[in-house]
């Protein structure tokens, strides 16, 4: 029947004959409807558990109000059934349906309908109360089942974490869900996995890096403890908030990843309504980020007895070759001096004392090298700070190494002011400085170009605040192959471009050089670019921070 034929009924609780008092301090919310589904009870529990005021719904078609569009025939039919005297299957029964809220949003409940008979016919009296936590409860189940099977099938990290956010996502219905996992060398948190709703445009929410303490996987993590923010557009201090708005986000949740009593990242999921901070959520979310902890730790312990693996067969590769060869000619030509000495003219000799001086300062460099990275690895290899000069270090090694230059016809460019003063050890920068340019010359092939460049340049963020330097070495040389890059700073490493030309080395030089680098708050990174050439790009405070 339509609104406008009926006579309005009164939302007087007198008026059903029920203690006013008692329903108004219900903790379940009380909604009354006539037969005509106009409202005619509505409690406080009721306002707060579907948005509206008891003002704004008296009179009211409830079905309008709080019944999502697709049930509402269904509702009405019932209520004419039962108010015809048909059959109250219903009535009694704890029912679980939709609801709607006022801002638009759908929710379980759960229900009790009953119905009285008054002067004005049939009243139906529901008493109802959210069980979205609940609700949730179950569907982790679901998510706990398809993580789990996820991790186990994942063929790597990059998969497993791909597989986590899908699952909380479609499963939960969560419109953007993130895993983020710390990069210690690089000091930052990258976003291991995203999952959003199909037709949703992130834009400039969908972040690829981000610093420690920043935005909420960085104060996930920075914290180490669970983040909730009930309202994003209310957080203008968070960043991507602004961003999250622009899609329509809202509610943000992150939780730590722990592992072996430290944290590995954060997982966060956001959304699309404010919602205030629920324990069981949190305590649910921390479930899947522990099944994620349990599983990046184990992968690590893989990796790891594979790099260890790796490392001893790469050891014993310089082993037998960069320690024996070296041996086995000193050996050789001692012996040899030893059997001819009276033979040998002063000519011979000297070249046979070259050759033995020459492998015996490769092996001192090798030594050297190894000594310096234990040293400086566990913290015994003193960095001696005092007002230096970054010309005048990178000045000394390209003087000492002109003649290298000049045997294979190279092109030494080099542009940088004509002071830069630092706060550093002059020493261990020019052990820095002459390891990039020997490599550089070592591994270019004849006629080719190494370009040295200097600027110096002011940064304003937290972490990386007041003057730096950039420092580049780039060379025409033979290149690393993309798919090795990552393992260039891995000790005893040695790139095949190197390896197939037969060009000795010890793959420690630039595990120092970082390692030297890192202690003076630096940073050594090597540029992707296609073709041949290498160009290494070192950052430097000119002070050290507070």
């Amino acid at each position: 029947m339509d609104q406008t034929d009926v006579t309005p009924v009164s939302c007087d609780h007198q008026m059903l004959h029920e203690p006013q008092a008692v329903l108004a301090a219900a903790l379940e919310a009380y909604v009354a409807v006539d037969a005509h589904d106009r409202v005619v009870g509505w409690n406080a529990a009721a306002e707060k558990l579907f948005g509206y005021g008891h003002a704004e719904v008296c009179g009211k078609v409830v079905a309008d109000l709080i019944i999502p569009q697709r049930y509402r025939v269904r509702h009405r039919n019932g209520l004419a059934r039962v108010a015809a005297g048909g059959p109250r299957r219903l009535l009694g029964q704890r029912l679980q349906l939709s609801a709607l809220h006022r801002d638009g949003h759908e929710f379980p409940i759960e229900m009790t309908l009953t119905v009285t008979t008054t002067p004005h016919g049939p009243v139906f009296h529901a008493f109802a109360h959210d069980v979205s936590a609940r609700v949730r409860a179950g569907q982790f189940a679901a998510v706990e089942a398809a993580v789990s099977r996820g991790l186990v099938e994942a063929a790597s990290s990059i998969a497993a974490a791909a597989r986590v956010v899908e699952a909380l996502g479609v499963k939960m219905c969560w419109p953007v869900t993130e895993l983020w996992l710390a990069d210690a060398e690089r000091q930052l948190l990258v976003c291991a996995g995203r999952h959003s709703a199909p037709g949703l445009r992130l834009r400039g929410f969908a972040l690829a890096e981000m610093d420690y303490g920043v935005g909420l996987p960085g104060r996930v993590y920075a914290r180490r403890r669970p983040w909730w923010v009930a309202d994003l557009a209310a957080d203008t201090a968070l960043l991507r908030s602004r961003a999250a708005a622009a899609v329509g986000l809202h509610l943000a949740v992150g939780v730590p990843v722990w592992a072996g009593g430290r944290v590995l990242g954060a997982l966060c999921v956001y959304g699309d309504r404010a919602e205030e901070p629920e324990d069981t959520l949190i305590g649910l979310l921390s479930g899947i980020a522990a099944h994620v902890g349990q599983y990046l730790e184990r992968r690590r312990a893989e990796e790891l007895a594979v790099e260890l693996a790796r490392t001893k067969d790469e050891f014993l590769a310089l082993v037998t070759h960069e320690l024996r060869n070296p041996l086995t000619v000193i050996t050789a030509t001692a012996e040899m001096v030893g059997e001819e000495a009276d033979t040998l003219s002063e000519q011979d000799l000297r070249r046979y004392l070259d050759t033995i001086n020459r492998h015996a300062r490769r092996l001192t460099v090798m030594t050297e090298d190894l000594l310096d990275l234990a040293r400086l690895e566990s913290g015994h290899l003193a960095i001696h700070l005092a007002d230096t000069d970054l010309t005048e270090i990178i000045d000394a090694s390209v003087q000492a190494l002109a003649g290298a230059a000049a045997a294979k016809s190279l092109t030494v460019i080099v542009t940088m002011p004509a002071r830069l003063p630092l706060y550093a050890d002059a020493c261990r920068l020019g052990q820095v400085s002459d390891n990039l340019l020997s490599n550089a010359i070592k591994y270019t092939p004849a006629g080719g170009t190494v370009t040295i460049t200097v600027t110096t340049g002011t940064r304003s963020d937290p972490d990386h605040s007041g003057e730096w330097i950039t420092w580049s070495v780039a060379d025409t040389g033979i290149g690393i192959p993309a798919a090795e890059r990552p393992r260039l700073f891995r000790r005893f490493y040695r790139a095949s471009t190197a390896l197939d030309r037969r060009i000795p080395g010890t793959g420690l030089g630039l595990v120092v050089a970082r390692t030297i680098l890192e202690r003076h708050h630096g940073s050594i990174t090597l540029a992707d670019h296609d073709g041949p050439g290498t160009t290494f790009t070192v950052e430097l405070p000119t002070k050290p921070p507070e």
